[in-house]
């Protein structure tokens, strides 16, 4: 089973570019330039140092030793809330800034949920002095002050999406909006494993760092390149297909998403797309989408406010309907009760996004030998004020 993007774009049936006409040029440059550049020594030389130097990598990865001895395993958390600006966002738009400057590209757009990416964008627009603007919906925006600040702190642009459910969908189709209006001095920096061919192929393979890491940094720890389970939290997905990126082939490990379920998978405020979703098309491409019967997209819900995505990455549709990958979903409640678990047994408050994936360790069960590795995708604290508020702190 190949688990790659095939030379059309495609993850099986899931991929491709459903794209508005005006949009064809730019994608078709990207398509056909991406892996020139990417490939090229001189750019290598410049992401490796910047992910170095500015980002702080490699990321650590953590034996979480209280944790472990709670669920009976050998528990490690690859700490990819310690990245400069706190999340693994910041590992695509390190990148994707350098392919926009070899494209001569002098304006970037982005959409965000949580806000990471927004920051992490914002960043790296401050670094390489180019004009920023992010588009974030409206309810996400109150929820996620702290980092709105950090994008207006360094130049950036903040746009309220305020159609819709006003949140990272609405978010997405706005920024699409704009760069249709302005196709030939923008780059979108498109912050997940989604979109039209080619971003989430090159999404995944400036997230990949994340698993290259682990396999030797396990090696170190344990002996062993490979652990026994793989877990991580999945939105559009890609913190998740970083983690799983070099393990896609190692079919003895064993990779788990962790969607959020909202209130409950059957109670109409959700965001468990493998579960809920059907095939269809969004942002421009084809996945698995919640929607209605006549195709209308179903507002999701979360309390984490990067996952409240209505698709899925398709490279992730691929792995959900290949069986690659078991994908499962948590709780609101789940996802928060975890979040203060790991602060309080192991001094690390997570990101509500992480915590749906910690909250999934309670429903596994363990080998004492057993190596697992979540992937700490961001830090807590853009979310302190809705853990004060459902805590009552």
């Amino acid at each position: 089973m190949n688990y790659q993007v095939d030379e059309k774009g495609y993850y099986g049936v899931f991929g491709g570019a459903y794209i508005p006409e005006m949009l064809y040029p730019n994608i078709k440059e990207l398509r056909e330039k991406y892996l020139e550049f990417i490939e090229d020594p001189k750019f290598q030389e410049e992401y490796v140092m910047l992910l170095k130097d500015y980002v702080g990598r490699p990321s650590p990865l953590f034996l979480a030793e209280r944790l472990s001895k709670k669920y009976g395993a050998k528990i490690y958390l690859k700490r990819e809330d310690l990245n400069h600006t706190g999340a693994h966002k910041i590992n695509n738009t390190v990148g994707q800034i350098l392919v926009a400057e070899r494209l001569g590209k002098k304006r970037i757009i982005a959409e965000t949920g949580a806000g990471q990416h927004g920051v992490a964008t914002a960043t790296v627009c401050a670094l390489k002095g180019l004009e920023c603007i992010v588009y974030m919906g409206a309810v996400d925006i109150e929820r996620q002050a702290p980092n709105v600040a950090r994008m207006k702190m360094m130049g950036a642009t903040v746009i309220p999406a305020t159609s819709g459910s006003q949140t990272l969908k609405d978010a997405t189709n706005e920024a699409l909006r704009d760069w249709i209006n302005h196709p030939t001095d923008t780059h979108y920096i498109l912050g997940s494993v989604v979109g039209p061919h080619p971003y989430p192929d090159m999404v995944a393979r400036f997230q990949s760092i994340i698993s290259e890491e682990t396999k030797w940094q396990l090696q170190e720890k344990t002996g062993k390149s490979t652990p026994d389970y793989v877990l991580a939290c999945v939105g559009g997905g890609s913190n998740a297909m970083g983690m799983f990126y070099h393990f896609l082939n190692d079919e003895d490990v064993k990779l788990i998403a962790v969607e959020a379920a909202g209130k409950g998978v059957d109670s109409g405020e959700s965001a468990a797309t493998t579960l809920l979703g059907k095939e269809g098309v969004l942002h421009g491409s084809r996945s698995l989408v919640m929607q209605t019967e006549d195709g209308q997209v179903v507002e999701p819900y979360s309390i984490s406010a990067g996952l409240d995505y209505p698709g899925i990455g398709p490279q992730h549709a691929h792995l959900f309907t290949s069986r690659r990958a078991l994908y499962v979903s948590i709780t609101d409640d789940e996802a928060m009760q975890a979040g203060m678990e790991l602060s309080k047994l192991e001094g690390i408050i997570p990101a509500i996004e992480t915590a749906h994936a910690l909250a999934y360790l309670d429903k596994m069960k363990f080998k004492e030998d057993d190596v697992v590795v979540v992937c700490l995708s961001g830090r807590g604290d853009k979310d302190l004020d809705t853990y004060m508020k459902y805590f009552g702190l």
